[in-house]
Formats: structure tokens, C-alpha cells, sequence
């Protein structure tokens, strides 16, 4: 029992904070950056490169994961999502591409890598008096439009530097949120 009470003594002060648990999310995709996804983003050129030349550079989403084929109609929902955009507000080679419907697609990617990790001392976090949670990684956005399988339009964004630090404080830890715990009592 003293040896019990040792222990969890040392894990209070010490803060043990290997035993906390950590995430990480992973997109797959051929890029292992963000640098490396800007990159090939690059190459593309409007009005010069076609759906070959997109898989080559890795674009393509029959054969990379978690490359989306969107529609023209999400198109018209992504690049008009109000009335008050109208279509010639528009980039002409989108206009050109919406103009022919079924012959217009878009590939939409998101890869992305992130990993969040708790840290701090494990008693605290355990009893949940206080968490804190570093989360690291990068997320890139592309959206490429193509009118009849040339590209005509593309547009990119982004984090290339994802660094957020989360300290959560609950002064009455395992108590902070009781009425999670405890079904509701109605009063009558």
C-alpha cells in the first residue's frame, strides 16, 4: 500500500508527462509538407496544363487518396455561394468553365499533418483539473478548375506553421461538469 502511495506521489510532483495520451492526423498524400505540396501546386499553369500533366504532379483522383472530384454545381456553390457574387464577378476562365457545364470539374485537396500532444502533470490531467495540449503540423488547401480537362483556374491556402498551445483549468476537476455526469433531474 506505502508503495502504491509512493508512487502516485511521484507521478503528482514529477509530472510524468510520457503518459499522457497524443494524436496525430495524417491525410494521406503524396506531399510530406507543406512546402512539398506548395511546390507542386506551382507547376500548374492555367491554359497550359491538362489532366496528364496534373497527375503527374500528383493531382489526380482516381489514383492519389483524398483528392476530391467536385462538379460544376459545387463549383457554382464554392465560387457563387450568394446572390450578391454574380458571374461576371467571377474569374473569366471559372465564367468560361461554368459556361459549359458537364464539361466542367474541379479537384479540390487538402492534405494535411497534424499532431497534438497533452503535456504538463499527469495527476492534474488525470483528475482533469487542468490539461494542456500542444498541437503542431501544416494543412494545405488547393482547389484546380478544368474546362474539358485543361485547367483554367486555381487557387490555394493554408497553414504552413500550425502551432497552438491549449491550457484548460477546471478548479473543481472531476466536478467541473457534473451535469454531464449525471442524467437530468427534472423538477416538477
Amino acid at each position: 500500500m506505502n508503495k502504491i502511495i509512493v508512487f502516485i506521489c511521484i507521478l503528482a510532483i514529477t509530472g510524468c508527462a510520457g503518459m499522457l495520451p497524443s494524436m496525430k492526423q495524417t491525410t494521406k498524400s503524396p506531399w510530406k509538407t507543406f512546402e512539398d505540396a506548395k511546390r507542386s501546386f506551382d507547376k500548374i499553369e492555367a491554359n497550359k496544363t491538362n489532366s496528364e500533366d496534373l497527375k503527374r504532379l500528383g493531382f489526380d483522383p482516381f489514383e492519389t487518396p483524398n483528392v476530391k472530384l467536385i462538379t460544376y454545381l459545387e463549383l457554382i456553390e464554392k465560387f457563387m455561394p450568394n446572390q450578391s457574387i454574380r458571374m461576371k464577378d467571377l474569374d473569366l476562365g471559372v465564367q468560361q468553365c461554368l459556361s459549359v457545364r458537364e464539361f466542367c470539374q474541379g479537384y479540390e485537396v487538402n492534405p494535411k499533418v497534424i499532431s497534438s500532444k497533452r503535456y504538463g502533470n499527469v495527476f492534474l490531467d488525470l483528475f482533469n483539473f487542468r490539461r494542456k495540449t500542444l498541437t503542431r503540423g501544416w494543412k494545405f488547401d488547393a482547389l484546380i478548375v478544368l474546362k474539358e480537362n485543361l485547367v483554367v483556374h486555381k487557387v490555394w491556402s493554408g497553414e504552413p506553421n500550425v502551432s497552438k498551445i491549449e491550457d484548460k483549468r477546471n478548479p473543481l476537476g472531476p466536478l467541473q461538469d457534473i451535469n454531464k455526469a449525471l442524467p437530468a433531474i427534472k423538477i416538477m
